[in-house]
């Protein structure tokens, strides 16, 4: 049992120590810990400003004193609460005042977050985030103005069916014209048809090949306008400015796409598809005699169904052109900085670590400072006055007696002298 005493004792006087050196550290960083504190916050509420700043369209003198009250409320409100917080949550000895403390630790963080941090996140990165709002803005662009001349390309791609259909009937002409067709050679009700619809399709041809100049002229003018936009995200000045010019262009490019949408000929060649067998105009027979004349009854039926074949296959050509996806209709919409530090958080990861930290930084000395408190509580629970007792105390203790009976020796000897006077028939003077 004296073993297991002085194996105890060594224990408290180990753990006496620390809480004393612990203490001492404490004592030291005491001195500084409340002017860190206010320059953090004071920190905290100069980027609340400037993001502040960047949500007001108005510069008067009202929003900047706006600005600047909001700021200083954020930086008060930042000190006086985490003043609170390493005062009070740290000298908790309950389970309940503890978790209590802790409970509004989080709440008052998410506060400061909501009033502050987001803000000065937007400080921090506001610019670049608008910057990419911009990017990104090109890029949908970009997609929009390639898929619409990627339709025009396809429309055009069907003046080759034309081609080849108009070749067909020009053929079937020549056969005609020559007598190997419906056995009676010239120029006849069965060529006629023939060089009609032959030269139907090659209006129709003619159609789309003049949309084609058309198209290359509005894909570069969109490149061009893409080019110049492209400068504006990465270019210098101030980004609020660069917006202003990004969005002009962006109307001329948005008209550009809108032109290449309607140079598609893909509705013009469905619908000419359509009337290519219904708009026959048949003519008079005339052959020599009946039996000519039937040839060429058989003949003009024959060429209506081949007729009707490539109209079928024209639409179909024509309804898979119309049938491609039409470009998403973009516009640009201005964004402030602090909307779009939302809207692309996840690109701007390190500046919102960084503005939160800058709001949050005393919660880790708070854990630190509660840490310590109760190794001390730890190192000293259990212990009486006497053991917790250090030389320096005991000295002072010392001094603190020697000053009391001073003072009391010198109170008694002045209270005989009094009654020694009074005793003698003295009066008083004192």
């Amino acid at each position: 049992m004296t073993v297991s005493k002085d194996r105890l004792t060594v224990a408290e006087a180990k753990g006496l120590r620390t809480a004393k050196e612990l203490e001492g550290h404490l004592a030291w960083l005491d001195t500084f810990t409340p002017a860190a504190l206010g320059v953090l916050a004071i920190a905290s509420g100069i980027y609340t400003y400037l993001g502040v700043s960047s949500l007001l369209e108005d510069n008067g003198a009202v929003s900047f004193f706006a600005a600047v009250a909001y700021s200083i409320a954020v930086s008060v409100g930042i000190f006086v609460f985490w003043s609170y917080m390493l005062r009070l949550l740290p000298a908790m000895r309950t389970a309940g005042g503890f978790i209590g403390l802790t409970v509004a630790t989080m709440v008052g963080s998410l506060a400061i977050i909501a009033m502050s941090s987001w803000l000065n996140a937007a400080a921090l990165a506001g610019s670049a985030a608008v910057e990419q709002h911009l990017e990104n803005t090109v890029r949908d662009y970009q997609s929009a103005l390639e898929q619409a001349h990627d339709i025009a390309l396809s429309g055009q791609s069907l003046g080759r069916e034309v081609e080849r259909a108009r070749q067909s009937f020009d053929a079937l002409a020549e056969l005609e014209q020559s007598g190997e067709l419906s056995g009676a050679a010239g120029r006849g009700a069965v060529f006629r048809v023939l060089k009609q619809k032959s030269e139907e399709l090659k209006n129709l041809e003619d159609q789309i090949a003049t949309q084609q100049p058309l198209i290359d002229e509005a894909f570069e003018d969109g490149n061009r306008i893409l080019a110049r936009m492209r400068e504006l995200t990465v270019a210098a000045g101030p980004v609020d400015m660069r917006s202003v010019r990004f969005s002009e262009e962006s109307v001329k490019l948005a008209g550009v796409v809108s032109q290449l949408n309607q140079y598609s000929v893909a509705t013009l060649v469905a619908r000419a598809a359509e009337d290519l067998p219904a708009s026959v105009v048949l003519p008079e027979l005339d052959g020599r005699n009946s039996s000519v004349r039937d040839a060429q009854s058989a003949t003009i039926d024959s060429v209506l169904d081949a007729l009707d074949q490539r109209s079928k296959s024209l639409k179909n050509a024509a309804d898979a052109v119309l049938e491609i996806e039409a470009p998403i209709e973009t516009a640009y919409n201005p964004i402030s900085a602090a909307d779009a530090v939302i809207r692309y958080a996840g690109n701007f990861v390190p500046s919102w670590a960084g503005a939160i930290a800058i709001d949050l930084l005393p919660a880790i000395l708070v854990f630190v400072l509660a840490v310590t408190q109760t190794a001390i509580r730890n190192g000293r629970d259990g212990m009486s006055i006497e053991d917790t007792l250090t030389l320096a105390d005991l000295r002072a203790a010392i001094n603190a007696m020697k000053d009391v009976e001073m003072t009391m020796g010198a109170a008694d000897a002045a209270m005989h002298e009094r009654t020694a006077k009074l005793e003698d028939g003295k009066p008083d003077k004192s």
